[in-house]
């Protein structure tokens, strides 16, 4: 039986209780563990952070809108194998060596325990995430091309990540344990800046993040600025040499922060009217 280690977060990825909890609950059931949140807000580094804390390897499947959950498991690379047998490369009668392991595939097969995450889940299909659940429940698959069971000798850790752009079927949520990573409040963003940016100037770290909050809340932002967003202007400052900041028509480097040109305008438009925040 697999040692239970408790997830404590770690240096550069800064946690809260909840969070912690959640993911600790995840790793005492053998449950996957399903994020969601704001973009930008950790959901992706977080199972990095996991690798980390409990030095595991880390396996990414980044699902996309063409996913299919065969995909994870393994693919049957037909291609190869019909330009073997024309050009004479290769046994063409030995199928395995033709059978590639997805992510999933290889945190099952993988001799010890690693952490898989599967980011961004409601990008594909609506049925995927019921295709998962087989597998996912009984932690072996079969390649039918070969008839070879693939049986997982360490549960993964299995760190799944959603932007809420599609409902999860019930029957998905029933079998994860859930997640929703808050946008930090700004006693906690200090000391995320703080990680990343050591050092830096007490008067610019207010003015930094008195200008986040007051543009995240500006009326007509579709796209509010996220953490690794504010962390890019920070170093872009730095670099630059910039000291002062404050939220106005000179505000420098815009772009790293509003990266959609209506937010832009939105942006442009409320200052010459004044500014409105968001009701």
């Amino acid at each position: 039986m697999t040692e239970f280690r408790r997830f404590r977060g770690t240096d550069r990825y800064l946690t809260s209780d909840s969070l912690e909890s959640a993911v600790n609950c995840a790793l005492a059931l053998g449950r996957p563990l399903l994020v969601k949140g704001e973009p930008g807000t950790g959901k992706s580094l977080l199972a990095e952070a996991i690798a980390e804390g409990l030095a595991l390897p880390l396996l990414t499947w980044h699902v996309k809108s063409t996913t299919r959950a065969q995909d994870g498991l393994y693919v049957y690379d037909t291609v190869q194998r019909l330009y073997d047998s024309r050009f004479g490369d290769g046994n063409v009668k030995d199928i395995r060596q033709y059978i590639k392991l997805g992510p999933l595939g290889q945190s099952f097969a993988s001799a010890n325990r690693v952490v898989l995450l599967i980011d961004e889940v409601d990008k594909a299909d609506l049925e995927f995430p019921n295709d998962l659940l087989h597998e996912l429940d009984r932690m072996r698959f079969r390649i039918s091309e070969t008839n070879d069971d693939v049986v997982a000798t360490e549960r993964p850790v299995v760190i799944i990540t959603s932007n809420n752009e599609k409902e999860l079927p019930d029957a998905f949520l029933r079998r994860c344990v859930f997640h929703f990573i808050d946008f930090p409040e700004k006693s906690l963003m200090k000391d995320i800046v703080a990680v990343h940016h050591p050092g830096l100037d007490k008067a610019l770290i207010e003015q930094t993040l008195a200008v986040f909050y007051e543009l995240r809340e500006l009326r007509g932002i579709r796209k509010r600025p996220s953490t690794s967003e504010l962390i890019d202007w920070i170093a872009a400052l730095r670099t630059a040499g910039i000291d002062t900041v404050k939220l106005d028509k000179e505000l420098p480097f815009l772009g790293a922060l509003l990266k959609k040109e209506q937010d832009l305008a939105a942006f442009a438009d409320q200052l010459a009217g004044g500014r409105r925040f968001r009701s």
